[in-house]
């Protein structure tokens, strides 16, 4: 008899399941399917990454590497991955309030941008 268990780990907002049972499988094929699991979630997170990005660059207005720089300092200065500030970013286009924390640190990479560019 086959059994079969749903993870669900808010903070990332994935699932992932475990199965056990008769039917057990090869270890390359255990393998395999944890590599495709791996790629998806990567293409998701680079999806968000992109979008924020986008948005960085139309509302800035900067270039991709310097849209790229303010996504990571934001991340960095608030102890948050790239993509969960992408995340909150992206949100804010469908109506979500942007966190007062992320706009705080964004707003000083901001600043710190327009320093260096008088600088220049």
């Amino acid at each position: 008899m086959d059994q079969k268990v749903t993870i669900q780990e808010d903070r990332w907002m994935r699932a992932g399941e475990v199965a056990w049972g008769d039917g057990l499988l090869d270890p390359a094929v255990v393998e395999l399917r944890a590599e495709i699991d791996r790629l998806r979630r990567g293409l998701s997170d680079r999806a968000v990454i992109d979008q924020a990005l986008g948005m960085m660059m139309a509302l800035v207005p900067c270039p991709h590497e310097q849209a790229g720089d303010l996504l990571m300092d934001v991340a960095r200065r608030c102890g948050l991955s790239r993509r969960e500030v992408a995340v909150a970013l992206v949100a804010t286009s469908g109506g979500s309030p942007f966190p007062e924390h992320l706009d705080h640190a964004l707003r000083g990479a901001l600043r710190r941008l327009h320093r260096a560019e008088g600088k220049s």
